[in-house]
């Protein structure tokens, strides 16, 4: 007589391995009594039970080659390991073939699903096949990408533990990169030293190119330049890579007669620079505002049969931008444009930024229509950008309509709404800007207190207490909260206008809803007060009747 139970608890199991307990809360079926007396073990238990597939439509019969496209078509990495657990344990007369594994292996480390390997990994030591060393490789690096160095360390030392297999160079190399990326290169020189001795392991330039770098990371350039000098009597010739990792080390610390002349030795020996040995060259010279070499060996690039690629574009644009070149800025990003590279929105910014403090806002406002043309989207830090820059030059007007264009397309962020009705409030188009902050609620983007605190400023600036106030008033209602910039736009307002019965209702609002800490509270207060003793004595007596 068989009875049923449910996949979940078959999870329950994965996750005592070793147990033949049986979770009977998860049966299907009433308890038959009876027949559970009738049973002599627990393994007899487990045979009177069927479990249900964890998926609907279960393969039959089920091959190692089903079960590894299960495995790798399933969107859900928990679904995934149910499935392999399931096959592995309860599907009668089946073993999976080492690929099921590989695939399951791969899943989990690739969705971070680090808790659910133990038992994948136990049945796989147990089953004896004998595995790919590229799955414990991706563990590797998958535990390395975690920020887990010590359990990439522990993968690689459990690798002859499976099937007698002998970890490689390949191996290695991911072990030290794990080292390095998670910030331990003082790690990096000790394994290399027990390379060969405890691992058995031949280094190859890989090898010494990543104990390169990490010499670097702790600024042992003697060391660097020593093993550099040793390569050869260990069997392996440097590389371009190698010689590159000592130029941005120069590069970095600022030297750059010792980097050209790193740079000089691998054209010396007949090498030809690659693009990121070139942008780390072009770089170097740029951090030291060396901008006419870095544009030379831009230049130049073609004459080792190199093109410039986005770094590189976005590395002299960044300089040029820092220089106060905006014109060249400007034609280094058409170039980059031409060159079919997407500009990052932060470098577009510093471009538009740059263009309009030279009052190009003109040439910025064609950077943005190329982008639209080149269907790159400028985002709403490039259009906020420029809408700034055109309501500061007083063109309110093309701001609304860059707004307009953009918002046909896109939802303007609250940065892209807030720097229009700054821009507005500034030049003084508060209808525009009331238009604006319509448009805002109607698209549910609630105003915060920067929104607010322009707004208020517009209005005391067009000498209207009563608007500030009543747009105070919405501000408190709306529960957002004012802060020290707030008090002072009130405090500029009320001790400039000299209306007490305004002053009234804002303080009755404050202490009525509490929404004032200290700082703010002497800034608005000190502001008011100053000597005045009669305004002093109206204030206490607002607070006394509140109190």
């Amino acid at each position: 007589m068989n009875r049923r139970f449910n996949s979940v608890g078959a999870v329950d199991l994965g996750r005592r391995c070793f147990s033949t307990v049986v979770d009977l809360a998860h049966l299907s079926s009433p308890v038959d009594l009876d027949h559970l007396a009738s049973l002599r073990s627990t393994s007899d238990l487990l045979k009177s039970y069927t479990v249900t597939p964890p998926i609907r439509h279960w393969p039959s019969p089920l091959t190692s080659r089903r079960l590894t496209c299960l495995i790798r078509s399933t969107t859900d990495p928990d679904l995934a390991f149910r499935i392999f657990d399931y096959a592995n344990r309860f599907v009668p007369g089946f073993s999976p073939s080492y690929p099921p594994y590989h695939a399951i292996i791969l899943r989990l480390a690739a969705s971070r699903k680090f808790h659910l390997l133990p038992p994948v990994l136990s049945s796989l030591f147990r089953s004896g096949l004998r595995p790919s060393e590229d799955a414990f490789i991706f563990l590797i690096r998958a535990y390395s990408l975690a920020g887990r160095p010590a359990a990439s360390l522990r993968s690689f030392l459990s690798i002859p533990s499976f099937g007698g297999i002998k970890p490689s160079v390949r191996s290695f190399n991911a072990l030290l990169n794990a080292m390095i990326q998670n910030h331990r290169p003082d790690l990096v020189a000790h394994l290399f030293r027990n390379c060969r001795t405890k691992f058995r392991i031949i280094p190859n330039v890989c090898t010494c190119n990543i104990l390169l770098k990490a010499l670097c990371k702790l600024r042992d350039i003697g060391g660097a330049l020593q093993l550099l000098d040793d390569m050869p009597g260990l069997g392996i010739v440097p590389n371009v890579v190698s010689y590159t990792t000592i130029l941005a080390f120069y590069c970095a610390s600022g030297d750059l007669s010792a980097a050209r002349s790193v740079f000089d030795q691998i054209i010396s020996r007949g090498w030809s620079p690659d693009a990121t040995t070139l942008t780390i060259m072009i770089a170097g010279y740029c951090n030291q505002e060396k901008l006419n070499d870095a544009v030379k060996l831009m230049d130049d690039m073609e004459i080792w049969g190199v093109t410039p690629n986005d770094v590189t574009y976005s590395v002299v644009i960044e300089a040029c931008c820092k220089m106060k070149r905006s014109g060249e800025a400007l034609n280094l990003l058409d170039d980059m444009l031409e060159g079919k590279y997407v500009p990052s929105s932060s470098l577009c910014c510093k471009v538009i930024d740059a263009l309009c403090e030279d009052k190009k806002a003109e040439d910025a406002f064609r950077i943005w229509r190329k982008l639209l043309r080149k269907n790159v989207t400028p985002d709403n830090s490039i259009s906020s950008t420029l809408i700034y820059w055109l309501c500061k030059e007083g063109k309110v007007r093309e701001a609304r309509k860059l707004f307009d264009e953009f918002e046909r397309g896109f939802i303007p962020s609250m940065l892209t709404y807030n720097t229009l009705i700054s821009g507005m409030c500034e030049n003084g188009e508060l209808q525009e800007a009331g238009r604006v902050w319509d448009d805002m609620v109607e698209r549910r983007c609630s105003p915060n207190v920067f929104t607010y605190n322009v707004l208020m400023k517009g209005f005391s600036k067009a000498g209207k207490p009563k608007e500030v106030v009543k747009i105070f008033d919405e501000m408190v209602e709306k529960r957002v909260v004012p802060d020290k910039a707030t008090f002072k736009i009130l405090a500029d307002e009320l001790s400039s206008s000299g209306d007490t019965e305004e002053l009234d209702k804002i303080l009755e609002s404050i202490v009525s809803n509490r929404g004032v800490d200290q700082e703010s509270w002497f800034v608005l207060v000190s502001k008011i007060l100053g000597d005045d003793e009669n305004s002093r004595d109206h204030i206490n007596s607002v607070l006394e009747t509140r109190a």
